[in-house]
């Protein structure tokens, strides 16, 4: 009897595969081949050589990874244990996923303050979904993302909205970062839900870090106008508050909240540079 587990990933794999025009012979493009059974050993499934060798390099490179963040990977995020234990928490958790994965396809929702590591961690596991287990993966940077739909709005821009939010749609798993950073606005809850809602219908992994706290917006239990904006003006935003209840209730069904606490530790690493 075919593993359990690779049984899983071939048929996931199979069902998420992008159209290609230069299809493997061996394994029709699912990545996957099987071995027959012999009289020692039953049926079982294996990478396709289609995807070894180089295929980590093209695939990391497509993965459009900031330089910065290029050298990120589980290995060297550096915690604290006794200082933060949630940072190696963290890192556990997000071993475990890479491990369960395809298996369990829902992603880590990374929540911290700014310089804890999310972004790092997010990269490590894009990393090793690539090396691993050769999924193709996408870093989306939740700004920029915005930006440059805004600016397919330009006439004299040649990409649609449509061109840019393609290979978001399709990734099979997304890093989506910073999610929450830019100022709420009816059209920017619209695109995020959008992109949400898109990968959630389509059963895709996204893996999403965001500095807010994974709590309602203010003014959620009936309150005043007038006690509701005092509220708000005396606590820190809430991802409820970025993004929309909506949107921030259909992220408990598509990822795991992951909790990071502790010090930015970029000041430290400048100084340590210099």
């Amino acid at each position: 009897m075919i593993d359990r587990v690779l049984l899983a990933a071939l048929r996931y794999e199979s069902s998420h595969m992008p159209v290609s025009t230069e299809t493997c012979p061996q394994c029709g493009g699912s990545g996957w081949k099987t071995i027959p059974a012999t009289t020692a050993k039953p049926q079982s499934v294996t990478r396709c050589d289609c995807r070894i060798g180089n295929w980590s390099e093209r695939l990391l490179k497509k993965a459009c990874v900031p330089a910065r963040y290029e050298h990120c990977t589980l290995a060297n995020f550096e915690v604290d244990e006794r200082v933060h234990p949630s940072l190696k928490t963290a890192r556990l958790r997000a071993e475990r996923f890479i491990e369960d994965y395809p298996v369990n396809t829902t992603g880590p929702l990374f929540i911290g303050p700014v310089g804890v590591g999310k972004t790092h961690l997010a990269v490590g596991v894009l990393r090793a979904l690539i090396e691993q287990k050769r999924i193709s993966c996408l870093f989306v940077d939740y700004r920029e993302l915005l930006k440059q739909i805004q600016n397919s709005y330009n006439p004299s821009v040649q990409a649609t909205e449509l061109e840019i939010l393609k290979p978001v749609f399709e990734a099979e798993v997304l890093v989506l970062d910073e999610l929450g950073a830019v100022k709420p606005t009816e059209w920017v809850w619209d695109t995020v839900s959008l992109v949400l809602n898109t990968r959630y219908n389509d059963k895709r992994t996204t893996i999403i870090t965001t500095n807010f706290p994974d709590e309602p917006p203010a003014g959620t239990q009936g309150e005043a106008p007038d006690r509701f904006a005092a509220r708000r003006a005396m606590r820190e935003e809430t991802l409820g508050d970025r993004i929309g209840e909506r949107m921030r209730s259909r992220l408990q069904e598509m990822c795991r909240v992951v909790k990071l606490e502790g010090e930015d530790y970029r000041p430290t690493a400048r100084r340590q540079r210099h």
